[in-house]
């Protein structure tokens, strides 16, 4: 291919890439189907049940068509290869036309399919009706989830393509395509997993993502995970009428302290080892008086003269979880992403010392 061909295509691979899974930027300048169609999809607030529906219905046949806008970007950025006339182009280009061609015409078909019976033949109707009684239907329960909505204190977290949503009686996942419920009464909640990261791109600080798992005894609703900020947490569980089970052992760190502790220990493991000199016997930790002291303050980010860190002489006396602890308390509570680089002063004789300066006695 030329580079106009080039550019072109990457340009609009990256452009479908953040169309689908929106990044913050496309959704502050308001590129989504959400904004593109928000006149007729109506307020989420008012009707969440049918505002998803048409929501996952409109996203079906938008993403559909964007095949069919490649061909067309490439009628302009290729007039060499002479697509605008689809019989005397290539057969590779045939068939990618009748494929980008018949993708929105079965979308059509499929969402008009779902709109028959008053929107009753959609996936999101079938799920609600495996939670209706016996006498009543899909509305009634989405009429249920409507009313709790609108309520301000349900749980609600995540971004639009996996946000979850918690009411007093249901338990619900919305994805891109397609939305997940859950009646509170029916389920079992798991821990399965935790990934942590030691800088968030949205602040900067450490976090960690907990993954849940939803599992309902009604045999007829799907199980499905949900993935929140470990912060989160405790408001969650005050949501919940069911207990969240811990199968995974994961130990989870619901404030900012502590997930500073396990970023600050994992950058101090990487620093310089101070070996005890000989003769010389370590004590319980001051702090806690738990464990032994396990750590030295020794000045080695920069020579002995230059920099703001001072060298310390006090001999080992803490832990390296309370020097943690010692050091995340000193910070600016308001600018967690200057703790990893800021200085601290020593515990005991006030000697100014950054984290390159913690060393683990080995």
């Amino acid at each position: 291919m030329e580079r106009p061909e080039v550019t072109f295509t990457l340009a609009y691979v990256v452009f479908v890439v953040c169309f689908v899974f929106t990044p913050n930027e496309f959704r502050s300048a308001g590129v989504t189907v959400q904004n593109l169609l928000s006149g007729w999809l109506g307020s989420e607030d008012l009707s969440f049940i049918h505002y998803q529906i048409k929501r996952t219905s409109a996203t079906v046949l938008v993403h559909s068509i964007l095949p069919l806008g490649y061909y067309i970007g490439m009628c302009f950025a290729a007039p060499d290869k002479n697509l605008y006339f689809v019989h005397i182009a290539s057969e590779g280009w045939k068939l990618f036309f009748a494929a980008a061609v018949a993708l929105p015409v079965l979308s059509s078909i499929l969402v008009f399919y779902w709109s028959c019976n008053k929107w009753g033949n959609h996936p999101i109707a079938r799920t609600l009706a495996d939670h209706a009684l016996p006498q009543s239907g899909w509305r009634a329960v989405a009429s249920s989830i409507n009313t709790e909505f609108r309520r301000i204190d349900k749980f609600a977290t995540g971004p639009p393509g996996a946000r979850v949503v918690v009411t007093d009686t249901w338990v619900i996942k919305v994805l891109t395509y397609r939305v997940h419920v859950a009646q509170q009464q029916d389920i079992h909640l798991t821990v399965t997993a935790s990934k942590q990261h030691e800088l968030s791109p949205d602040s900067n600080t450490p976090v960690q993502f907990l993954t849940i798992s939803v599992a309902s005894v009604n045999p007829r609703v799907q199980p499905f995970d949900i993935r929140l900020n470990s912060t989160e947490y405790g408001e969650l569980r005050e949501k919940l009428h069911a207990p969240i089970r811990n199968a995974a052992n994961v130990v989870i760190h619901q404030s900012l302290s502590d997930l500073f502790l396990e970023t600050f220990k994992s950058h101090v493991e990487m620093n310089t080892r101070y070996s005890l000199p000989r003769g010389q016997e370590l004590e319980m930790c001051i702090g806690c008086m738990q464990v032994m002291a396990n750590m030295k303050l020794v000045k080695v980010c920069q020579d002995a003269s230059e920099g703001e860190c001072q060298q310390c002489y006090c001999r080992p006396m803490w832990c390296l979880t309370c020097m943690g602890k010692w050091f995340a308390s000193r910070q600016d509570q308001q600018h967690p992403e200057t703790w990893l680089s800021s200085r601290v002063p020593c515990p005991t004789c006030r000697a100014k010392f950054c984290i390159l300066d913690i060393c683990v006695i080995h």
